[in-house]
């Protein structure tokens, strides 16, 4: 059966004299990349590790569907994390699906022969001549190492546990088991701990985003001038992303003032006041789609005053005091509670509070200045393994190979009349990127510096 074309509303017909023609007088194709990706082997591991886990049974692993940004135009297609760790493939409609017996079988939709039907310069989703080559049946195989088939000849029947929620026409075709929640968490569960490929591939990440940052300090001056100086940093930090990387791996966070007390600030059509602080959350991702997550707080006039020191000495010391927790056998959330301690005794230090630390941890109340945790796994995707169960993640104990954020912030709302005036609209996050080591943890961002006499001279050398 021949599919539907996804043809635009206005294209102009194809008589049969055109069609005859365009099948005729190609040279040989092929794809642009040849050879296994540096992954494949990684990925041949994990599938029989996932394969193990679910012995005799039918696992059903999409890559995920076409998005549309709007009318006839689709974002950029981004596959499903797990499927990404699975195969390292990247187009749009393909399955991965492990037979009972442990065989892996990736059915993709291969580019179209030149030789038969229109899609190939027709066909504005999938057509080679709109949307790029795909690989062929043969090429895919050899890319990927597993045995590819074309997606025609995926056939469903019978049970199987299925990733749910990432491609509608798979979820319909398999009954829904009660073995298709557990799935999904075994396969962010065996992302937490990463290889030594997986850590190549962030610290790699990591180290393009700190050029980044470096870039956005270079470019200060001119940003300062310019009526939306937050846009305009967002994309001075977004072509390193593209020099350097495939993009970035989140809306990167380019808040200036008290724009900085807006956890997620993704606007970024602010001004810039050299009086003030900029704090900037931002992360280049690699083209393996593994992305850094940093945050720096800097002063725009590239010296803090009395009272931005005073706020960031605090969110420095605890973060500093986050950190030290990280190692083998620490729990998850003891980095957390070491920074918000820190917190608390400054905040009461301030005058904020009469009660003690301990009271203050109990009962929350200083969360109205700091509003969220401390940090996150950092993988594949910025909040990564967030479909692992809680005993295995939050309430788990850090082992090596964990890469984590630590990320306390202080959050200092405009109008908050609990606060002295002269702290109102301050924020400040500090972020950076660690893997758990044998002995500890290793900073994987340490090329940015974070004490505030380093960032007073690191951007003074930058201007």
């Amino acid at each position: 059966m021949t599919e539907p074309l996804n043809t635009g509303s206005h294209d102009l017909p194809v008589t049969e004299e055109l069609a005859a023609f365009m099948r005729t007088g190609w040279g040989r194709q092929g794809a642009a990349e040849v050879g296994a990706r540096p992954i494949a082997p990684w990925a041949a591991k994990r599938r029989a590790a996932l394969a193990q886990r679910f012995p005799g049974e039918r696992l059903v692993i999409p890559a995920g569907t076409l998005k549309v940004r709007s009318n006839d135009c689709d974002y950029r297609f981004r596959p499903h994390s797990a499927y990404s760790y699975l195969t390292g493939a990247g187009e749009s409609d393909d399955v991965l699906v492990i037979e009972p017996s442990g065989e892996a079988v990736l059915y993709v939709r291969p580019r179209a022969p030149r030789e038969e039907g229109q899609e190939f310069y027709r066909d504005r989703r999938y057509g080679e001549f709109w949307a790029g080559p795909r690989p062929d049946l043969a090429e895919a195989a050899e890319l990927y190492q597993i045995d590819c088939a074309h997606i025609r000849e995926l056939r469903l029947d019978g049970p199987a546990r299925v990733l749910r929620g990432v491609d509608a026409s798979v979820d319909a075709r398999v009954p829904r088991g009660d073995g298709d929640a557990e799935l999904e968490s075994f396969l962010s569960e065996m992302r937490l701990v990463k290889d030594e490929w997986e850590i190549g591939e962030l610290q790699g990440a990591v180290d393009a985003t700190a050029r980044g940052f470096e870039d956005v300090v270079r470019a200060l001056p001119q940003a300062l001038g310019h009526p939306r100086g937050e846009r305009y940093l967002e994309g001075v930090f977004g072509l390193r992303s593209r020099l350097e990387g495939n993009a970035v791996g989140y809306d990167s966070i380019v808040a200036a003032g008290a724009h900085a007390c807006v956890l997620h600030w993704i606007r970024n059509d602010g001004a810039l006041n050299a009086g003030d602080l900029l704090l900037m959350d931002a992360g280049v991702e690699a083209d393996t789609l593994y992305t850094a997550d940093v945050t720096r707080t800097i002063p725009m006039s590239g010296r803090f005053s009395a009272v931005q020191r005073q706020a960031y000495e605090l969110v420095y010391e605890a973060q500093s005091a986050a950190i030290a927790t990280l190692r083998p056998g620490a729990r998850f959330r003891d980095f957390h509670l070491a920074a918000m301690r820190v917190i608390c005794d400054g905040l009461r230090d301030w005058g904020l509070f009469t009660q003690s630390t301990d009271e203050l941890m109990e009962t929350g109340l200083y969360r109205r200045y700091t509003l969220c945790s401390s940090g996150h796994m950092l993988g594949l995707d910025v909040h990564d393994c967030a479909k692992s169960r809680a005993e295995m993640y939050l309430d788990g104990v850090l082992e090596e190979g964990h890469v984590l954020t630590v990320e306390p912030g202080l959050y200092l709302q405009p109008d908050d009349l609990t606060l002295p005036e002269e702290l109102r609209g301050i924020g400040i996050r500090i972020e950076d990127d660690l893997v758990v080591t044998a002995g500890g943890a290793r900073l994987m961002s340490s090329a940015l510096p974070r004490h505030p006499d380093e960032i007073e001279a690191w951007m003074g050398a930058l201007l």
